[in-house]
């Protein structure tokens, strides 16, 4: 007789319609990430995209003109509003063209989970002219990044370590004060090292 016989519990085996079935491995299932969800507040609101597959940031677009002052600043409009995941918030950062070739930079970023207003882009123009701001200009990007909150513990004593309270510039000098490795301690490549 053709085809696997299955026994049931309590009662005579069974024959499976499709065999194969019975050898198959089970089917493993990873949910797709979660989605940034993007929501269109004018007609000239642009969601935001990627420039390329590896790209890190979101472009983020102007959706009205805008003069930014030499040495100046202007909050300009998306007219989108965003859900980032659980767990992740939005870093409006600076797009490299407009910081290296206009001075163009970007200030106040973080856009957290639950906030469902429009975004905005706090541009600053360290250049020396005016910067126009044309419709649907990309204007900087925003990064999805994963974040950690951990429960805040007030302490006596943090634990010591090598920099301790040194501040700016500080690390530089860490070569200097660290004790030398000694060279028995560095694996050997070839053999012994030369007497």
């Amino acid at each position: 007789m053709s085809g696997t016989m299955n026994a049931t519990a309590g009662g005579p085996p069974t024959q499976l319609s499709n065999p194969a079935a019975a050898t198959l491995p089970p089917m493993s299932f990873e949910p797709p990430p979660p989605a940034l969800q993007v929501k269109l507040l004018s007609e000239n609101a642009k969601p935001p995209t990627r420039g390329s597959a590896f790209a890190a940031g979101y472009d983020l677009y102007a959706s009205k003109e805008a003069v930014i002052p030499a040495k100046g600043k202007v909050l300009v409009d998306t007219d989108i509003s965003i859900a980032v995941p659980v767990n992740t918030y939005g870093r409006v950062a600076p797009r490299s063209g407009l910081a290296s070739k206009h001075s163009i930079d970007v200030g106040a970023g973080v856009i957290d989970a639950d906030y469902r207003g429009p975004v905005k882009v706090l541009l600053f123009n360290f250049g020396e002219e005016d910067f126009k701001v044309a419709v649907h200009e990309r204007v900087a990007q925003l990064i999805v990044e994963r974040i950690y909150t951990p429960e805040v513990v007030v302490v006596q004593e943090l634990e010591a370590t090598v920099r301790g309270a040194g501040g700016f510039g500080s690390t530089g000098g860490f070569g200097g004060t660290l004790p030398p490795l000694e060279s028995s301690a560095l694996p050997q490549v070839g053999g012994a090292p030369p007497a």
